[in-house]
């Protein structure tokens, strides 16, 4: 087991509720229960010693590792080979279908001798409350009952179990299969008190391996996007659909947390959470395949905290939320995790909620503007809740806020949190005026093109020759490359290409893209980053709609080459190619989707 495996270097279960990583080796390094937004069980990926893992895989030193997805599924087979023997570990979560929360989740490991002899070892060393809370092992035969404050934790196996670790509070076994052999270990999360469930039986996990492959790949086959890179395509769908939390509808913007953007840097951020832009754009990029399902689920959670809501100065919506709606989020310090290769601190929660950030308004709108049957069936309670946040909006577009980088150095102008004001009261009127809803449509224009009126004059630069980070600045900032996509500028409109020139020369490098300079726009925050993997795909798009086709076809299959093993990215991409942040990053995977559907589609053009 690496004392720290890269963060590329891991596949992700789940069950639409919570979710964990398996690594290349076997190991479950991240695992938080019952929720994405729970405390941790398993942590090794911040704290190799401290935060415990599962491991279940082959004991040869000597051979070759593959990792794999079943095809279209969630399902995550990892296969060792070498000359005496082959074995597999397949992982999966059975998905909790519906939509009541529970406590009780369950990874399923099913280890398998393909050919010749191979020995397994299980190492099970669960780790509470991101191990703050100690725990109790009973032990029967092929049943370990961990117990904690508030939690109960079952692995069950169908062989022998023996304690483990210094205190004998650890699971460990070694068993070896030949050819044809198969054997499976169960870990079951529950409530403080929970009885253990039915011992696993072979045939019963043979029948739900299948089910769930049924599952996914019948999920799969509801796409209506049958272009170019489909299997890309198809494999951030599923990664988006993972990464939401099934009883609200309501996406995380990643599986994990504390992951750095700088190896031994301090952006280590907790994105476990509800962000309304990042929700609102995956279910865009979900209601472009066609997964209507998903973008109603989402709609009504959105429409829930618009009513139920208020938030700082009567501010209608909050950045993020819990993924029940909770809206807070307070960010501690876990002192006691070294972070991941000694990225220090480790962050759970995230002070950014409290954050003003008015480009989410403009998300929301942009998103629900394309759910047609979702307006139409909206209640009137929903509209005039959105009225009223449109209307709030009128009288606050006007002010500094911290941009949808959520920086820490103060508040500015930014170009594109009134850019995404613009986009909201743009397709406010619309809606309102297709489906003949009541509104102040006249203050929404107003306030729609003074926004227009006043980035064309104070957030163009002369000397760049482009739409700037924020008034008063040089800086380039890649969150402009949704320009084009809102509507803002004419994708070929004079103004727009000397911007995307500009950008060109400033924020790519080797076709991958930076969000910004932090040097020429202090961001509060020590250190860099790496290039940014939503903007190099908000590039492709960009490009695409701009008429660039071979320059963004070649950007867009070059980024593909920076995907991980299984095909998933985390959040940036750092100097010597390695991925950098959460993992995986729903920002990235949708914004993937969003330029396959667009370039594909300029492709098809120029062919007919």
């Amino acid at each position: 087991m690496d004392r720290y495996p890269p963060i590329a270097d891991h596949g992700l279960v789940g069950d639409l509720q919570t979710a964990a990583l398996v690594s290349s080796r076997g190991v479950i390094d991240w695992f938080a229960a019952p929720r994405f937004d729970s405390s941790s069980i398993f942590a090794a990926l911040l704290d190799h010693d401290k935060g415990g893992y599962f491991l279940l895989a082959p004991e040869q030193d000597e051979g070759t590792w593959k990792q794999l997805y079943y095809p279209d599924t969630a399902i995550v087979v990892t296969r060792f080979m070498s000359p005496d023997g082959v074995g597999e570990t397949v992982d999966y979560m059975p998905v909790l279908q519906g939509r009541t929360a529970t406590d009780r989740h369950t990874l399923v490991r099913v280890i398998r001798a393909v050919r010749g002899t191979v020995r397994f070892s299980l190492e099970c060393r669960p780790r509470f409350d991101y191990a703050r809370a100690p725990h109790q092992l009973d032990l029967a035969d092929r049943t370990a009952t961990f117990r904690a404050p508030g939690a109960t934790a079952f692995l069950q196996a169908t062989f022998p179990l023996e304690r483990d670790g210094r205190d004998g509070q650890d699971v460990r076994a070694s068993i070896t299969l030949t050819a044809g052999q198969a054997e499976a270990a169960v870990f079951t999360t529950g409530g403080e008190g929970s009885t253990a469930p039915p011992p696993p039986d072979r045939d019963r996990i043979t029948d739900e391996l299948w089910e769930q492959v049924d599952y996914w790949q019948k999920w799969v086959r509801r796409s209506r996007y049958h272009g170019r890179w489909a299997e890309m395509v198809y494999r951030s769908a599923i990664t988006l659909k993972l990464l939401t939390y099934a009883p609200t509808g309501a996406p995380v913007a990643a599986a994990t947390m504390g992951l750095p953007e700088q190896v031994g840097g301090e952006r280590n951020w907790d994105y476990r959470y509800t962000w309304v832009r990042d929700g609102s754009l995956s279910v865009r990029a979900l209601l472009d395949l066609g997964f209507v399902e998903e973008a109603t689920a989402f709609t009504h959670w959105l429409g829930d905290r618009l009513r139920a809501h208020e938030g700082r100065d009567g501010e209608p919506l909050q950045i993020m939320y819990r993924v029940d709606g909770d809206p807070n989020l307070t960010e501690e310090v876990l002192e006691h995790f070294e972070g991941y290769r000694g990225s220090y601190p480790v962050r759970a929660g995230n002070a950014a909620m409290d954050q003003l950030q008015l480009d989410i308004y403009g998300e929301a709108l942009y998103a629900l503007s394309e759910a047609r049957e979702i307006v139409v069936q909206a209640d009137y309670r929903g509209w005039k809740a959105l009225a009223r946040a449109l209307d709030w909006l009128a009288d606050s577009w006007d002010r500094p806020d911290e941009g949808i980088w959520e920086t820490r150095g103060g508040r500015q102008d930014f170009t594109y949190s009134r850019v995404m004001c613009w986009a909201a009261f743009d397709r406010g009127i619309k809606l309102a005026t297709e489906f003949s809803r009541p509104a102040d449509t006249a203050l929404w224009t107003k306030a729609r093109d003074e926004v227009l009126e006043q980035v064309m004059e104070r957030g163009w630069s002369d000397t760049e020759r482009s739409l700037v980070q924020h008034y008063g600045s040089h800086v380039l900032d890649a969150s402009l490359l949704l320009v084009p996509r809102v509507g803002f500028l004419a994708p070929r409109s004079p103004t727009w290409l000397s911007t995307l020139d500009a950008m060109d020369r400033v924020l790519v490098s080797d076709s991958l893209v930076y969000r910004y300079d932090p040097a020429a726009s202090p961001d509060g925050l020590r250190g860099s980053e790496g290039t940014f993997s939503l903007c190099t795909f908000l590039y492709v798009d960009a490009l695409a709609r701009a008429g660039r086709l071979p320059q963004a076809r070649y950007t867009f299959e070059k980024m593909h080459t920076y995907a991980n093993h299984v095909g998933l990215f985390a959040e940036e991409i750092g100097p010597s190619g390695e991925q950098l942040g959460n993992f995986p990053q729903a920002f990235t995977h949708l914004s993937l989707i969003m330029a396959a559907t667009t370039l594909n589609d300029a492709l098809d053009a120029i062919q007919r």
